[in-house]
């Protein structure tokens, strides 16, 4: 039993040993792991959007958005030490710009196709088979979905009144519009000339020459009933600024025309809009509209979403760009694109 003892303690020693530097193995495992996700991201922009730059003096993805750990660019010179680069598509489409095929790509480095234009404005993609990682777009299956707007809930709402969150009406205008982009041949301009048969429309923006600065645009929209948020291209998730801010931000309720109902429904609240697919003539919605307009209860149930949630829009490319660092780490490392095509223009 004595001899038996040193073996034992022996044993033991052994395994603390082992248990210790398994301990520290992990420790070192866990702090790179750490000090990974802890650097700095760096994001670069290899040309802006329409050619309209945007300062990124100091820290601006954490000082403006709260997002830190996020270097953005647009010093091409940066290109080598870049985690992402993004390209944005009109750019590419039109030749002003082009990808830099001619340099070395850094294995772990990721090229991002953006565009929030629909399939319409894409043109042919199938040059860019297997050249890109990710995407950004309106589509809520893109890697770095980015919409044009979204609802998002009030942390403490005031009260249960929704007629608190009805903008009031003064000398209210039964319907209006804003286009600048008319052409006949589009859906929204056959649909806006036959209900205006039927019902008064005031319409804004350059087409009529009486375009609405952005000082001017939601109150004067604001004093409407109806709004029409009419999108000039028909694609999944395509719901544009004319719907959360035009309409929904100016406080009218917007008649929609764009993808389906239930894409409707699956992004914005329910029972907050009208759609044109609803009815089986112009004639029967301006009847609708104008019915609505006075039944004060029925109207108002259109703004009860207002006691829960408000409106986040996204207009500066600074924030698009800057939430690529938030779901960085989730994306797949791997992915490439080799039909880029058949997925931005189905």
């Amino acid at each position: 039993m004595a001899a038996s003892m040193p073996l034992f303690l022996s044993g033991i020693m052994i395994f603390s040993i082992s248990l210790y530097l398994l301990h520290k193995r992990l420790q070192a495992q866990i702090g790179t792991t750490h000090q990974h996700q802890l650097r700095n991201l760096t994001i670069l922009l290899w040309h802006w959007p329409f050619s309209r730059p945007y300062s990124l003096e100091g820290d601006v993805c954490s000082d403006e958005y709260g997002i830190p750990g996020c270097l953005l660019s647009d010093n091409t010179s940066m290109y080598p030490q870049a985690d992402v680069v993004v390209f944005h598509h009109h750019e590419l489409r039109t030749g002003r710009s082009a990808l830099p095929l001619h340099l070395p790509r850094p294995a772990s480095q990721r090229w991002l196709w953006l565009s929030l234009e629909p399939p319409v404005n894409n043109g042919n993609l199938t040059q860019y088979k297997g050249l890109f990682n990710l995407t950004m777009s309106y589509r809520a299956d893109a890697d770095v979905p980015m919409p044009y707007g979204k609802t998002v809930e009030v942390l403490v709402p005031p009260n249960s009144n929704s007629s608190s969150y009805v903008i009031p009406k003064k000398g209210a205008c039964l319907a209006s519009w804003v286009v600048s982009n008319y052409s006949p041949d589009h859906a929204r301009s056959q649909v806006y000339q036959s209900l205006r048969k039927y019902i008064p429309i005031e319409v804004y923006g350059h087409w009529l020459k009486r375009p609405l600065t952005d000082q001017s645009l939601i109150p004067t929209i604001g004093r409407c009933n109806f709004y029409l948020a009419f999108e000039n291209s028909v694609a999944i998730d395509y719901i544009t600024e004319k719907l959360w801010r035009n309409a929904y931000q100016a406080g009218a309720v917007p008649v929609v025309l764009g993808p389906s109902r239930s894409n409707y429904e699956a992004l914005v609240p329910s029972g907050s809009f009208i759609h044109v697919s609803d009815f089986s003539s112009t004639e029967r919605l301006a009847a609708f509209l104008q019915q609505l307009a006075t039944d004060r209860g029925r109207y108002e149930a259109y703004f009860k979403w207002r006691q829960t949630h408000e409106i986040k829009t996204y207009t500066d490319w600074r924030e698009r760009l800057c939430n690529i660092c938030i779901i960085y780490h989730r994306l797949p490392a791997k992915k490439v694109y080799y039909d880029l095509d058949g997925w931005a223009n189905r």
